[in-house]
C-alpha cells in the first residue's frame, strides 16, 4: 500500500544539537496516527520538520512521492499539509471569522468552508465577530483547528490539541475527528494522554530521545508495550 507521506532516516538539528535520529514514519490516507512520548522526545520537532519550520534534507520527507524536506513552510501548506500548532497561535487583532478565513488563503479546493466549520462547532458561528482573544481556551483551539481545515489539507498535523483544556472540551474536539477523516483526510496527533491517543488513532508511534521506540496498530499495542517504549531506558536499534 502506498503511503501519503513518509519520512526515511529523518534527522533534525537545532544548531549543533541533534533532536531526531533516523526517524521512519509512514502515514496512510484517511487514518489518524498518534505520536506519543515524554517531553523532549522529539515529537514537536518531527512536526516542525514536516512543515518546513526545521530544515531537513529533501529526500528525508516524501509527500505523494515528492521530496519536500526543507521546502518553505508556505509551500508545504500549498501542497496540502497544515498544522494546528501548540499554543494555538491565533491572530489576536482579528475576529474569530477573520482568523478562520486566514486558512483559506491557499485557495486549495476541498470540502471545508465557513458553513461546514460552523456546523461542526456552532459556538464559533455565535462568536464569529468576537475578538479571538475573548474566547475560552477550548474555543480558541476550535478556531486553530478550523483555520487549518480551511486550507483543505490532505494531512492535518495537530500538536497537543488537549493541552490545558478541560476534559469535556477535549471530548468535544476529538469527537469531530471522524467527521474530519470521513473524506480521506490524514491526521497526525501529538498527544500527552496516551490512553486517548490510542483510543482515537489507527496507528501509534512512540518517540524516545529522538528515535521511534515503538510502532504499531493502535488496537494491537498493549499498555505494557507502550509503557516500556515510553519510559524504557533502551531504544531498539
Amino acid at each position: 500500500m502506498s503511503h501519503l507521506l513518509e519520512t526515511t532516516g529523518l534527522q533534525a538539528f537545532y544548531g549543533d544539537a541533534q533532536a531526531l535520529f533516523g526517524v521512519d514514519v509512514a502515514l496512510r490516507a484517511g487514518e489518524i496516527t498518534a505520536v506519543i512520548g515524554a517531553n523532549g522526545a522529539g515529537k514537536s520537532t518531527f512536526l516542525k520538520s514536516i512543515t518546513g519550520l526545521v530544515r531537513v534534507p529533501g529526500e528525508a520527507i516524501r509527500h505523494k512521492g515528492d521530496p519536500i524536506g526543507g521546502l518553505p513552510p508556505a509551500e508545504i501548506v500549498r501542497r496540502g499539509i497544515a498544522m494546528v500548532p501548540e499554543g494555538r497561535r491565533l491572530f489576536p487583532s482579528l475576529s474569530v471569522e477573520e482568523n478562520l478565513q486566514m486558512g483559506a488563503l491557499t485557495r486549495r479546493p476541498g470540502p471545508w468552508n465557513l458553513q461546514r466549520l460552523y456546523g461542526m462547532f456552532p459556538i464559533l458561528e455565535q462568536k464569529k465577530r468576537a475578538p479571538s482573544t475573548s474566547l475560552s481556551g477550548g474555543q480558541q483551539q476550535m478556531v486553530a483547528l478550523g483555520r487549518a481545515l480551511m486550507s483543505n489539507p490532505d494531512i492535518l498535523l495537530c500538536d497537543e490539541l488537549s493541552l490545558g483544556l478541560a476534559p469535556i472540551v477535549i471530548r468535544e474536539i476529538y469527537a469531530a475527528m471522524p467527521t474530519i477523516t470521513a473524506e480521506g483526510m490524514t491526521v497526525v496527533i501529538v498527544e500527552q494522554d496516551v490512553g486517548l491517543a490510542q483510543q482515537v488513532s489507527q496507528q501509534v508511534y512512540c518517540f524516545q530521545e529522538g528515535q521511534v521506540s515503538l510502532q504499531g496498530r493502535s488496537a494491537d499495542l498493549t499498555r505494557e508495550q507502550i509503557s516500556q517504549a515510553y519510559f524504557g531506558a533502551e531504544v531498539a536499534a
